[in-house]
């Protein structure tokens, strides 16, 4: 059982202002994993204060001084690789071969990157007479989600450090063990006092707060696109920057060609990670018309050998994080029923065998319109809907018709016209035949899902204002 009681604020372990306490239920189990301490406005005034006192030293530190620090955090977080990954399994139930293999290597991945980045960045433009600097905005605030828990910390802390801001972290109050053992990192690093500090809460407690607090610069929010409204209304009265990565309804439009059945497959397999809770995730796969069948069995197939099961097993699925997200699946799965789309395989209910846990059944819906709730609504489990299309440009039109543009996907032999498809597709990120794991690209949404980037180069300028000084050279500028 973990007890997580105190907050990370000014480089120490503090008591709350005043103790209240949280239950963290293990998805796999229904049953209490851990407590934490919910934090309050009291909490979030004193992290703040902490990192706004820290800011004016941490600002003008050199490139030298920051890179040191990542190499540390970086060292911190590989000793305490195994704590983190047993973390991630325990609080929000991903398999063990998932928390290993990409639930935690991810944040590494994070940090190499920011190292490397920040070797070279160009933080002055010599424009003659005129010196264009990129200067750290400030303190951030971070409120991170519960389904890749580590990739979203490490995102916005790395380049942050790297770019000379101080910080506050809410991480989810759903999975905050991982978040917990990130501030025992940063603390073994020798983060100086106040420029990372971590407050647990909830949204009303904590979130509210921190993003309406006149002291904090930015604010950096990743979660659903409701949530994130609301935190860009919090922030707007004392006009500090929002960068928000939000929902997404992604298309995976899969050509007419003879590798249609492999991209179906490949699609059914990339839904299926993570128990299908990623905002980034192909729900909507779009294949010709003339050929739903074919992809119907194709997508049965693989489907079919999806396990799931207990996340220190072998099987690919875990549970999904929350009984109110296993309930949210399993109403959307009986409106795709009811609103008449083909029940390919799955549906409700847990999986055969399990009588316990958030587990979800791998679903396939077939024969599903854009109009349908499971074609428009984010369904955030291992359900993936098929849609038809008689012609590429409809396919591209049923494809943009959605409020969300955050990724998309396309998968065929011809890779000519799958860039053409590509290039017309509304979305931040967009993945021809299963290209992906570039940490320098950038990550972001169109439309709802949310403003600015992250990762690799184009994080760091989320983290940056810039300043113009004007005469910086006298002497040009009298020429």
């Amino acid at each position: 059982m973990r007890e997580y009681l105190k907050f990370y604020i000014d480089g120490k372990w503090v008591e709350p202002v005043e103790l209240k306490t949280l239950d963290v239920i293990n998805p796999a189990t229904e049953e209490v994993a851990g407590k934490i301490a919910l934090g309050s406005a009291a909490d979030v005034d004193k992290a703040v204060m902490a990192a706004r006192k820290a800011f004016p030293a941490w600002s003008q530190t050199s490139r030298e001084e920051r890179l040191e620090v990542l190499g540390r955090i970086l060292a911190e977080y590989q000793k305490r690789f195994g704590d983190l990954a047993t973390a991630v399994t325990e609080e929000m139930g991903a398999p063990s071969s998932l928390a290993q293999r990409a639930q935690v290597p991810i944040g590494m991945g994070h940090l190499a990157t920011a190292v490397e980045v920040l070797k070279t960045f160009k933080f002055e433009d010599d424009r003659g007479p005129t010196m264009i600097v990129k200067e750290p905005i400030g303190v951030c605030g971070f409120i991170t989600p519960w389904n890749w828990p580590l990739n979203q910390i490490v995102c916005k802390v790395a380049p942050a450090i790297a770019t000379g801001c101080t910080m506050v972290l809410k991480p989810s109050e759903v999975a905050p063990f991982s978040g917990q053992i990130f501030a025992e990192i940063m603390h073994a690093a020798g983060v100086p006092a106040g420029v990372f500090n971590l407050v647990h809460g909830d949204g009303l407690g904590v979130g509210v707060p921190l993003s309406s607090h006149p002291e904090v610069d930015m604010v950096s929010f990743t979660g659903s696109t409701r949530a994130g409204i609301e935190v860009a209304k919090n922030a707007a009265p004392t006009v500090k920057r929002v960068a928000q990565e939000l929902g997404g309804k992604s298309p995976n439009i899969i050509l007419d060609d003879e590798v249609l059945s492999k991209g179906v497959a490949r699609g059914v397999a990339t839904m299926m990670v993570n128990s299908g809770q990623s905002c980034n995730a192909p729900t909507r796969m779009l294949v010709p018309s003339k050929r739903m069948d074919e992809a119907i069995t194709a997508a049965r197939e693989a489907a079919s050998t999806v396990t799931v099961g207990d996340p220190n097993g072998n099987s690919q699925l875990g549970p999904v994080v929350s009984e109110v997200q296993f309930n949210k699946i399993q109403k959307l799965i009986q409106a795709g029923i009811d609103e008449g789309a083909t029940l390919v395989i799955g549906g409700v209910g847990r999986p055969e065998g399990l009588d316990k846990g958030y587990y979800v059944k791998p679903t396939v819906f077939a024969n599903v319109t854009n109009e349908m709730t499971i074609a428009k609504e984010e369904i955030f489990g291992p359900v993936l809907s098929i849609l038809g299309y008689e012609t590429l440009d409809q396919a591209i039109e049923v494809g943009n018709d959605t409020e969300y543009g955050l990724a998309a996907y396309v998968n065929g032999a011809d890779l000519a016209k799958a860039r053409q498809v590509a290039s017309k597709l509304r979305a931040g990120q967009v993945s021809i035949n299963g290209g992906g794991g570039d940490m320098m690209a950038p990550f972001g949404g169109y439309k709802m899902s949310g403003n600015g980037r992250e990762w690799g180069d184009y994080a760091f300028h989320e983290f940056l204002e810039t300043k113009a000084m004007l005469g910086y050279a006298p002497k040009i500028a009298a020429e």
